[in-house]
C-alpha cells in the first residue's frame, strides 16, 4: 500500500511588523498549496522576530489567545486550500501565563486542538523561561485529514524522550516548528559542530521511532543571532529527502507513511524494547549509593 502525503515547508525571515509576516506567510501557504502540499508547517513563533532573545515585558504584547485571530484567518485558509497547518503561537492563557503553542488545523477548517511546548529552554539569547510557562496538556497526537501529527516545539526536538511518546501514541510524523541559531560572532567550528549536533538528534528520532520527521526552522540575522535555517524531511530510516540551505526557501516534499511499517518491521526498535527495566528513567539523575 502506498500512502504518499505531500508535506509543505516553509523557512522564511521575519521581520518586526507581525501583520506583515502573517500576510507573507499566507502568501508561501497558497504557494505551497498550489504545488500540491497537504500538510503544510510554519517556523516556531512565525509571526515575530524571535524575542527571547532579551527579556522585556512589552514583548507580552505580542501574544494573543489560541484559538483566537490568528488561527480563525488560518482556518479559512486550510478550508479554502484543503489543507492542513500546523501553526506556532505566543499564548496568553490568562494574565500573567504566557505559553509557547502550536495550533493544528484540519484541511476542512477545524481547529483540532494545540500542543504547548514542555521543554523551555534557558540559555544566553534564549530567554523563553521569562516568557513562556511550560506545557501543561501533555504530548499531543492531531488525526488530521492526511496523516496522525506528532507536534512539538524546538527545544524539544533534543529530548528523546518527547518523540518517543508521542511515537508510542500513533504519530505518523513528528513535526517540529523551530527557531535556532548561532551568536553571529561565534566561530565556523563551533557553528558547524552545533549544526551537525541539531540534525543528528532529528534523524534519531526518525530511526528510533520509525516515523517521518519534519523540523521548520526560521532563517535571517536578527541581533547578534543568524538563524540557520535547514530545515528537513527524514524518513523512518533517518535518510534525508530533503534539507534547506541557509536562505529563505519553501518546498514541497512527498512522504510515504507506509514506510513506517516496513522499517518497523525490518529494524524492530519497538518490539525489542525492555519496558520492564526502564523504570529508572523518571529520574533526574541516578547518584551513586
Amino acid at each position: 500500500m502506498n500512502r504518499q502525503v505531500s508535506i509543505g515547508i516553509i523557512q522564511r525571515t521575519c521581520s518586526a511588523h507581525p501583520a506583515e509576516n502573517l500576510q507573507t506567510t499566507i502568501q508561501e501557504i497558497r504557494k505551497v498549496a498550489a504545488q500540491g502540499a497537504q500538510i503544510i508547517c510554519l517556523q516556531e513563533l512565525f509571526q515575530t522576530l524571535y524575542f527571547c532573545d532579551v527579556e522585556d515585558h512589552a514583548n507580552y504584547d505580542l501574544a494573543e489567545s489560541v484559538p483566537g485571530p490568528t488561527t480563525e484567518l488560518l482556518q479559512s485558509v486550510a478550508k479554502e486550500l484543503q489543507v492542513v497547518i500546523v501553526a506556532s503561537l505566543f499564548e496568553k492563557r490568562a494574565s500573567g501565563i504566557y505559553h509557547n503553542t502550536a495550533a493544528v488545523l484540519d484541511a476542512d477548517g477545524r481547529y483540532l486542538g494545540k500542543y504547548r511546548k514542555m521543554h523551555i529552554p534557558d540559555d544566553p539569547g534564549y530567554y523563553e523561561k521569562f516568557y513562556f510557562t511550560p506545557g501543561d496538556l501533555g504530548y499531543q497526537v492531531f488525526q488530521t485529514k492526511y496523516a496522525k501529527l506528532g507536534v512539538l516545539i524546538c527545544w524539544d526536538q533534543w529530548f528523546p524522550e518527547a518523540a518517543r511518546i508521542t511515537s508510542l501514541m500513533g504519530a505518523e510524523v513528528l513535526v517540529y516548528p523551530t527557531a535556532i541559531g548561532w551568536d553571529s560572532a561565534q566561530d565556523d567550528a563551533t557553528n558547524q559542530e552545533q549544526y551537525d549536533a541539531w540534525q543528528t538528534i532529528q534523524r534519531g528520532h526518525a530511526i528510533a521511532n520509525g516515523v517521518h520527521v519534519v523540523a521548520t526552522n526560521r532563517v535571517g540575522l536578527e541581533g547578534n543571532k543568524e538563524f540557520w535555517g535547514g530545515s528537513l524531511v527524514a524518513n523512518p530510516m533517518g535518510k534525508l529527502l530533503w534539507q534547506a540551505s541557509g536562505g529563505a526557501t519553501s518546498q514541497v516534499v512527498a512522504i510515504d507513511l507506509e514506510q513506517s511499517d516496513y522499517y518497523r518491521t525490518h529494524w524492530p526498535f519497538l518490539r525489542d524494547r525492555r519496558i520492564d527495566s526502564y523504570q529508572d528513567i523518571n529520574q533526574r539523575f541516578l547518584d551513586e549509593p
